[in-house]
């Protein structure tokens, strides 16, 4: 007997049954209103009959304060500020990935980083991720892919590194990296 998953399909659920598939994803993990959405609808009927029963599971959820996007934003921003030292942009991003509505992702990113030093908060991530000072160039590229992909700056990471007294050869060499800050971070 094969551990995977099987191929067969799985038959639509109704009203019911998508509100415990639901509240079964709940229980793994916070989900955004989006995210959940996502999730029913691949379970429901096709057509406006699902899409009716998945709307109202939706609604009957938010009613039940199961499911709150601002409260998901709040504790998402939080751990990524407060454990992984994440800088706001990569947070943005999440977010965004996520579904959570602009409006309430800016509020919470204005409440989360308004007394944050960036600069600071860079250092507790490389500490973090036990990066040392570089030695040549292509330590000093790595860790400027990782800070712009940890969501800071390119200001910040070129102070950083200037700190560090490196090269201006080296930095020069990175200016075609500094176009990375608006692009999606990559992670190593």
């Amino acid at each position: 007997m094969p551990f995977g998953r099987s191929n067969k399909p799985r038959p639509p659920l109704n009203e019911s049954g998508l509100y415990n598939h639901a509240l079964r994803a709940l229980g793994r993990t916070m989900r955004t209103e989006s995210d959940l959405h996502r999730l029913l609808h691949q379970r429901a009927e096709p057509g406006p009959i699902g899409e009716a029963a998945v709307v109202s599971v939706l609604t009957r959820l938010k009613e039940s304060g199961y499911i709150n996007d601002q409260a998901f934003a709040e504790t998402y921003a939080r751990l990524r500020h407060e454990n992984e030292k994440l800088g706001q942009r990569n947070v943005r991003q999440k977010l965004q990935q996520k579904g959570v509505a602009t409006q309430t992702i800016n509020e919470t990113l204005e409440a989360r980083y308004a007394n944050t030093d960036e600069e600071t908060l860079a250092r507790q991530h490389l500490e973090r991720k036990r990066i040392h000072k570089p030695t040549n160039e292509k330590e000093t590229a790595r860790v400027m892919r990782r800070l712009v992909a940890a969501g800071f700056s390119t200001g910040i990471i070129y102070k950083i590194l200037r700190q560090w007294d490196i090269p201006d050869e080296a930095l020069a060499a990175l200016d075609n990296l500094g176009n990375l800050d608006a692009s999606e971070p990559t992670e190593e």
